[in-house]
């Protein structure tokens, strides 16, 4: 079968992986110049499988006054006259409750432990081990560091009803979070508590892309159109037969988007309308000088917001979701708050240096109001989503990846998809 992929970040590389694995001819089509250069670029590099519990969760409504307030808060809201705005906005408020949140961190947890397993096994072939160690992919293990008490005693009763879902997780005092983890000897005052799962993993996620066209250029049956503009889906009639772009038309029997929330506005004119809003977030990526002074093991500032990674030789902090218009331009006073909470954490961890020396990045996550993806057939032949990731995308892209790709060759899928369905965009 031919297939057309819009989009070359990590989720479209992974799919398209999946799809040359399983003999179809595959073009992947990518306006940049590379692999991974927009969202995928510089994010918080965790892979974090067992938290993927959604931004609308039951507490969020009552907190975003407060955040709106503080200009260093998790979550910023900047209102416009967009129509597509307030359309998300009401349905992500309609999630922030316990029921939709629950049964929505299960459906994820489903198909982020599903996503571990196909990492693994990608990980471990023989002609991807050396690529696999050209993206810093490591399991380290993460904490999420609580400040609060009441905050981790709410963690600490959530950790049989993990269990029940497949986490493997571990409450640990002060004294052991410090143990565990040296670096943070610096607000050990601080601690009430953390969560550990030594399952937990980190990778560069632009140099998997990287290793992924690797593996893949030297497969006769993929085509890498980079620096290639997709302006419009090519359709007879209702049925969707490849795309349009700035260097010619591509033929296809199945066309794919991933990419991200630019395929808002080329779904549009099909009549297709993902709910989809770009969650803006910032990282700054920081030489490691000092090697006592960063983790080694992932850590997520809970009340904060922040994850750190050590990824190879740099640490990766992430953090933020902006709900605004406006492309990807960093924000130099949010990547500025990343600066100034890591010093606070880790003390002298940048060495001094300056944001601008802290390569400080900004992308556009693609959220849906639930953070359910929509995987699978629209209701146009011939057209297929893998979209609406948010931040989850690196952990859940293998997994998507396979479930894709599992329903395009008509096998059972590893996992339900039903809940991942993508008709009703």
């Amino acid at each position: 079968m031919r297939v057309a992929i819009v989009g070359a970040g990590v989720v479209g590389m992974t799919t398209a992986w999946r799809l040359a694995n399983d003999g179809h001819e595959v073009t992947v089509v990518e306006r940049h110049d590379g692999p991974g250069e927009e969202t995928s670029f510089a994010n918080g590099g965790q892979l974090s499988y067992s938290y993927v519990a959604p931004l609308a969760g039951p507490g969020v409504l009552s907190k975003v006054p407060g955040w709106l307030l503080d200009r260093d808060s998790p979550m910023r809201f900047r209102p416009s006259m967009d129509a597509g705005q307030w359309r998300w906005l009401m349905a992500f408020m309609l999630a922030c409750n316990a029921t939709t949140s629950e049964a929505t961190t299960r459906k994820l947890l489903r198909l982020a432990f599903y996503s571990r397993d196909l990492m693994q096994a990608f990980v471990n072939r023989p002609e991807a081990r050396e690529e696999g160690g050209g993206f810093d992919f490591a399991r380290r293990g993460k904490l999420v560091v609580h400040r609060d008490a009441a905050a981790y005693d709410s963690a600490c009763r959530l950790l049989d009803y993990q269990a029940s879902l497949g986490c493997e997780q571990q409450a640990l005092d002060r004294d052991a979070t410090v143990a565990l983890e040296p670096a943070l000897a610096g607000i050990r005052d601080d601690i009430a508590g953390a969560i550990y799962t030594p399952s937990e993993e980190v990778g560069d996620c632009h140099r998997f892309c990287v290793s992924l066209a690797h593996l893949l250029e030297g497969n006769r049956a993929v085509t890498l159109r980079f620096g290639t503009r997709v302006t419009a889906l090519r359709r007879q009639g209702e049925r969707v037969t490849g795309l349009r772009t700035d260097q010619g038309d591509v033929a296809a029997d199945v066309v794919i988007v991933s990419g991200g929330i630019g395929s808002v506005p080329l779904l549009r004119p099909a009549g297709i309308r993902p709910m989809l809003w770009p969650l803006k977030g910032y990282s700054i990526t920081v030489p490691i000088a000092d090697g006592a002074r960063a983790p080694h093991i992932s850590v997520t500032d809970f009340a904060n917001k922040i994850v750190y990674a050590r990824i190879g030789n740099t640490l990766r902090v992430a953090g933020m979701a902006d709900i605004v218009r406006g492309g990807a331009v960093v924000d130099r006073e949010r990547a500025q708050t990343l600066v100034t909470q890591t010093r606070a954490v880790f003390g002298n961890v940048t060495n001094g240096a300056g944001l601008d020396a802290l390569q400080p990045w900004a992308g556009l996550r693609p959220a849906t109001p639930t953070g359910l993806p929509m995987i699978g057939p629209s209701r146009l032949p011939g057209l297929w989503l893998n979209l609406g990731h948010g931040a989850l995308g690196f952990t859940l892209a293998m997994g998507s990846a396979g479930l894709l790709a599992d329903r395009l060759a008509g096998r059972t899928p590893a996992i339900g998809t039903e809940d991942f369905s993508a008709v009703s965009a």
